[in-house]
């Protein structure tokens, strides 16, 4: 485990060389094809979770509601 652990961070460090040493122009060009997209999709996806999150937490509120209305 320790030795892939090891693998992946030489892996990154040569990514992360390769990176540094473009030049300006295609590093923007690498965060547009590569960042932009998987920050879209990772607020696509926490936007949904949330969705569901506050879609339960409504109907409870309203179960609730319903609740305190009926006479007793």
């Amino acid at each position: 485990m320790l030795e892939v652990l090891f693998g992946v961070l030489q892996w990154w460090d040569g990514v992360e060389l390769w990176l540094t040493q473009l030049g300006l122009v295609p590093q923007v060009a690498l965060v547009m094809l590569v960042v932009l997209p998987a920050c879209w999709w990772a607020a696509r996806v926490l936007d949904r979770a949330a969705g569901v999150v506050f879609e339960r937490l409504r109907h409870c509120y309203a179960v609730d509601a319903e609740d305190a209305q009926e006479p007793r």
